[in-house]
């Protein structure tokens, strides 16, 4: 019965998405800021210059147009769309052309080594932020894979890139690759990002190697090893999310990123399973959506070693049926401490509690409506007031 109820709440919630969805009062004079929010969506994502994002807004889903109820209430915000599956280099690069109304430029460097073509679609005249500067500052919001997205963005935005900059022509170097430009980000939020990569990888591996399995764990092989694969235009089959997310090539892009004293890091990891007393991790399957917790049964049991030597042991267990809420911390070579609210530390990863959901609860869910408005107001009011 309680099944029936939640599956009709969802129905009536998708067809009337700001039904019963209280308005939240935004004291803006206490803010000390009110820069741009960027959110940069994961994996398999989209922004809100897609034609079908008012059908399926990706930031809210079930519960409305998250970004719309935002900017009623005084944040400006903005959502680009980039590949989907893409590296988090081409990722970033596609953020920045959008943000900044410009064409899109892989780099002479990259795009010559990774066998695909320099240059993308192109966003003259047409940019996302009407200003963008060191006074002028943005937020960036990453969830999942838009996490490292983001974390490349500033990478670039603060030193650009040596290696563009050795082969290419100064008239024909790209703003992003010179760097100089880290006193543009404000704050950097991650949301269920797999920093340091995800278990799920290996876990797929697991999967395919059963002759029969569920439904819902066939899901995770095709999400990961479909919608992370390098598009199929004869590129290097490492440019893409899927490589990325990879543990230990995840760690080695963590160990390319400088941290500035000068930006705030914050991140939000989630959990939805359930660690004993004796270190016995099992998946909350209940609460779970049907499409995780297949993924999430399968990472709960994983142990291994990785290629590169890391060892995931129990600790990696807890996780969110996408991403481990150990990678979703802080990147390893970063430093970090435990926060929730108040003055934030900056250069450093302030951790907010772990948020109780899967991976799509911070999004406000892919078939359980979650309702995640006044989680947002308040995450960006304290953002805005440090």
């Amino acid at each position: 019965m309680a099944k029936i109820t939640s599956l009709i709440m969802t129905i009536i919630m998708f067809l009337f998405p700001t039904l019963n969805i209280p308005k939240i009062e935004v004291d803006s004079a206490k803010m000390k800021t009110n820069y741009t929010f960027v959110f940069i969506h994961g994996l398999g994502g989209w922004g809100e210059n897609t034609f079908y994002y008012d059908a399926i807004p990706y930031w809210g889903v079930m519960g409305g147009d998250m970004l719309k109820y935002l900017k009623a209430h005084g944040f400006d915000c903005v959502a680009p769309s980039v590949t989907q599956n893409g590296s988090a280099w081409d990722r970033a690069c596609e953020a920045y052309a959008q943000l900044t109304g410009t064409r899109v430029d892989y780099g002479k460097e990259h795009s010559e080594r990774c066998h695909h073509k320099r240059f993308g679609k192109d966003y003259t005249g047409r940019a996302m932020l009407k200003s963008w500067s060191s006074k002028d500052k943005i937020n960036l919001m990453g969830h999942s894979f838009g996490g490292a997205t983001m974390l490349e963005l500033v990478e670039l935005m603060m030193n650009g890139s040596a290696a563009e900059r050795r082969v290419t022509d100064k008239a024909d170097l790209s703003p992003l690759f010179t760097g100089g430009k880290g006193d543009w980000i404000y704050s950097v939020t991650g949301l269920a990002a797999p920093y340091n990569g995800t278990t799920a990888v290996a876990c797929r591996d697991v999967i395919n190697a059963k002759k029969i399995a569920p439904l819902n764990q066939r899901l995770v092989v095709t999400a990961v090893g479909g919608v992370a694969s390098p598009i199929p235009d004869g590129r290097d089959e490492n440019d893409c999310a899927g490589y990325d997310l990879d543990i230990d090539p995840a760690i080695a892009l963590t160990k390319t990123w400088h941290y500035s004293k000068n930006i705030y890091y914050f991140s939000v990891p989630c959990c939805m399973t359930d660690t004993d007393k004796n270190g016995v991790t099992t998946c909350d399957e209940r609460n779970f959506e049907f499409i995780y917790a297949g993924a999430a049964t399968v990472m709960c049991e994983y142990t291994g070693v990785t290629p590169g030597g890391v060892v995931c042991d129990r600790s990696w267990q807890p996780n969110d049926g996408l991403v481990n809420t150990k990678s979703a911390r802080a990147p390893f070579n970063a430093k970090s401490v435990n926060y929730n609210g108040g003055k934030a530390q900056k250069g450093v990863f302030n951790v907010y509690p772990v948020y109780r959901g899967d991976h799509m609860a911070l999004m406000g869910g892919l078939l359980n409506n979650n309702n995640i408005r006044e989680y947002y107001v308040n995450l960006m009011m304290n953002i805005n007031m440090q």
